[in-house]
């Protein structure tokens, strides 16, 4: 089979995939009070498993950086490896035999070959690293097997898709967490730990984004990335990848967790220019790259409300030339922390008209360093993976997973975050209309105990 044929046909499957949740036992998705095989999994807590067993569905890019620190684990074993690309499986397979590891079994046959490793009994957790249309059949297909599901982010596409992902979870009992490594970057810590011990007073507003110029990716035609994302832009406009920058903020409001809950959303989006441009610089007349309608704005900026009144703006941008950021803003009543680069102002530390930054804001580390982070820092750099965040991310769900302790993030909280990307769709399409965040957990949040600063 060609490359264009196995694209062709892959696309097919993950457009089946996505529309095909009834298969996955599933059909009723919109929401409603929990049946009575349902119950809330906002405190989760799974029996233990002691040495836990991972399958990775979804072996290139993502999944192959996931793999390779998951080879670094002496705890663990990974017993199964499925993706339509043989090649991307067998390199995988090879890092973690080098690594002294167990040589896993590869299921390649085609874009449901992952099925058979849900049959077996000796899977406990599946990773799913796949292209975004495939995450909710997968995670739902995976939970009701009696395997634990880690979603890479966004957890799905749909609100939905969302609601069924909640559902399964639900009904079965089993972990559905998505994979947001950034609430486990070093900075993300920091301003969570430096939240929780009140050092910026009553939280009133963030700023969050993933700004990242990712033309490039449209290059990708037969495999990798931009073989698959960049048709999004040609279909959607609002955030296509908000999670990055909203996780961590809501991990500092308590949103969904006692204290707050994102409630409302405005957007708008720029024009789309840039990849139109790019098309025309960068690929020759007649291309299927310059025949493209893109139409998803360069810029998105949208404005979040919660329940509280507090405000969270939300952007997103791979278009533009634009130096990366996330922007990572936290602001209450007595400081601020902004990201890239990290600098503070607190009230009463020198003058708070200054930004505390570079040399000077060793000293803020050295004070409110997250526990997590003196853990496991220097592991972490050493390991790599968009500098550490992966590794402690992994490190945490095998910990949860040994101790049958909660998730750090549950499934509603995946729910919640993802479902920016179809909301602020549906704002753009009405014009900056409010579109209203659903309650993925039916109430569940208000009793649900803030993240702890873990050690």
């Amino acid at each position: 089979m060609s490359h264009d044929e196995s694209r062709r046909d892959f696309l097919r499957a993950a457009a089946v995939a996505g529309l095909s949740l009834g298969l996955a036992g599933c059909a009723t998705t919109a929401s409603g009070p929990r049946t009575a095989t349902q119950s809330s999994v906002a405190g989760l807590a799974a029996q233990s498993i002691e040495r836990p067993r991972f399958a990775v569905i979804g072996n290139g890019d993502r999944g192959g950086q996931l793999i390779r620190l998951l080879a670094r684990m002496d705890d663990v074993d990974v017993l199964a490896l499925a993706d339509p690309w043989p090649g991307v499986s067998a390199a995988q397979q090879k890092v973690l035999t080098d690594a002294g590891r167990l040589s896993p079994s590869l299921y390649t046959s085609g874009p449901f070959a992952y099925r058979a490793i849900l049959d077996r009994d000796d899977i406990d957790a599946v990773v799913i690293a796949t292209p975004w249309a495939w995450h909710a059949a997968q995670a739902i297909e995976a939970m009701q097997a009696g395997k634990h599901a880690f979603v890479e982010v966004p957890m799905a596409p749909t609100v939905d898709e969302l609601w069924a992902m909640v559902r399964a979870s639900e009904q079965t009992q089993r972990h559905c967490m998505m994979l947001e490594n950034v609430n486990y970057g070093r900075d993300e810590l920091l301003a969570l730990n430096m939240c929780r011990q009140g050092v910026f007073g009553q939280l009133t507003h963030a700023e969050a984004a993933y700004v990242h110029d990712l033309r490039s990716q449209m290059q990708d035609m037969d495999h990798g990335t931009g073989s698959w994302r960049t048709e999004y832009h040609t279909n959607f406009n609002g955030n296509l990848y908000p999670t990055h920058g909203v996780g961590p903020v809501a991990q500092y409001m308590n949103i969904d967790r006692s204290e707050d809950r994102y409630e409302t959303i405005v957007s708008y989006s720029s024009p789309a220019a840039g990849r139109a441009e790019y098309a025309r610089a960068n690929f020759p007349e007649g291309h299927e790259r310059r025949r493209m309608n893109y139409i998803a704005g360069d810029m998105n900026t949208s404005l979040i409300k919660t329940r509280l009144g507090r405000t969270v703006m939300v952007q997103y941008d791979t278009t533009t030339p634009r130096p990366y950021t996330r922007l990572n803003l936290i602001q209450g009543t007595k400081g601020v922390l902004a990201g890239f680069p990290t600098r503070v102002a607190i009230e009463g530390r020198g003058n708070y008209h200054e930004w505390i930054e570079g040399v000077a804001l060793d000293e803020v580390y050295r004070e409110f360093e997250h526990p997590l982070w003196t853990r496991m820092g220097a592991e972490a750099e050493r390991a790599g993976g968009h500098g550490g965040m992966d590794f402690i991310m992994l490190r945490r769900v095998v910990e949860c997973l040994q101790t049958g302790m909660p998730m750090d993030q549950n499934v509603y909280e995946g729910a919640t975050w993802s479902a920016v990307r179809p909301l602020s769709a549906q704002s753009v399409a009405n014009d900056g209309a409010p579109a209203a965040f659903p309650d993925f957990s039916r109430g569940a949040w208000e009793t649900t105990a803030p993240l702890a600063i873990v050690s």
